[in-house]
């Protein structure tokens, strides 16, 4: 799919991420990268909020001096779900109005070492259109499905073995989260003939420990496949859900600070199951992501 003939050639699109102090996420978007320009044949740049180098303002400085005559950007959150980061953080950074009143901070006027008072800001005279976050797409469905296949693949019980799933991802202060992940689990669940449910990392419910213990109890199960809904590794898919798993005997990571302005604090007391516990990767660069970030930048036309 090549969406260039479709789109101003003095188009380019911010892939807009985080950020993290991990290594992996920076790996993960920078094929990401890759594989939409091969994909779509667009000018793109990875723009990270916060911790990862180019900034947001840094991306579109990259794209000034990539695109001759560069007269329209577009903005590709590649988050699940709208929250915090997509309806406030985001439009911001840009130097686009908020979409909503930041429940952080309501008067707007943040601390001089907040991560919106030291970000630099955009210098660019053409549009610049922001677009939603992914949402709960039906493609997402198929990544799920690969998952859970290749978590299969690798059990040593029998393909007779009573199994569940569950959907775990992370939650937010928005209720924007829990919507996502429940309409994603509703399409998911009609397609699935297993016991199934969803758990959130923190900030809303159900929790993960909570969705475990319901599912197994309720079902009998001796296997459990938990697909991390999330883009890229990081702290919550490498340390907290591990943890809660029973994967990992020590944890440091009680609680973390992402310079949200608040504290994440985790319900991180491990599961007792005594069945088999599967748990692949999360959606990474995967070829589905890809066609769905081409899909949004056509849909945006």
């Amino acid at each position: 799919m090549d969406t260039s003939s479709k789109l101003s050639n003095n188009t380019a699109v911010i892939l807009v991420s985080h950020g993290s102090t991990l290594p992996y996420a920076e790996e993960v978007f920078t094929e990401i990268k890759e594989k939409f320009i091969k994909k779509t044949g667009l000018s793109a740049e990875i723009g990270y909020m916060k911790v990862s180098e180019p900034t947001i303002a840094g991306a579109v400085d990259i794209l000034k001096e990539e695109v001759d005559d560069l007269s329209r950007i577009i903005a590709l959150p590649v988050f699940l779900a709208p929250g915090i980061h997509t309806n406030i953080d985001i439009p911001q950074l840009l130097g686009l109005e908020p979409l909503e009143v930041d429940p952080r901070c309501p008067d707007g006027n943040y601390p001089p070492e907040h991560y919106l008072s030291i970000a630099p800001d955009v210098d660019f005279d053409g549009e610049i259109e922001l677009l939603d976050s992914i949402g709960p797409r039906d493609k997402l469905l198929d990544i799920i499905d690969k998952r859970i296949s290749e978590a299969l693949s690798q059990s040593e019980l029998d393909g007779d073995a009573k199994t569940g799933i569950l959907l775990v991802t992370h939650g937010s202060r928005l209720n924007y989260n829990k919507e996502f992940a429940t309409a994603l689990y509703d399409k998911f669940a009609k397609t699935c003939e297993v016991p199934s449910s969803f758990g959130f990392m923190e900030l809303c419910g159900p929790s993960i420990p909570e969705s475990i213990n319901k599912l197994v109890d309720e079902n009998d199960l001796e296997r459990l496949v938990v697909i991390p809904v999330f883009i890229a590794p990081g702290m919550h898919t490498t340390h907290d859900i591990p943890h809660i798993l029973g994967f990992l005997e020590e944890h440091e990571h009680e609680s973390h600070s992402h310079d949200h302005g608040h504290d994440h604090s985790h319900d991180l007391t491990p599961v007792e199951f005594d069945g088999e516990i599967l748990y692949p990767e999360p959606i990474k660069a995967d070829d589905i992501l890809i066609d769905i970030l081409a899909d949004m930048i056509n849909e945006a036309g």
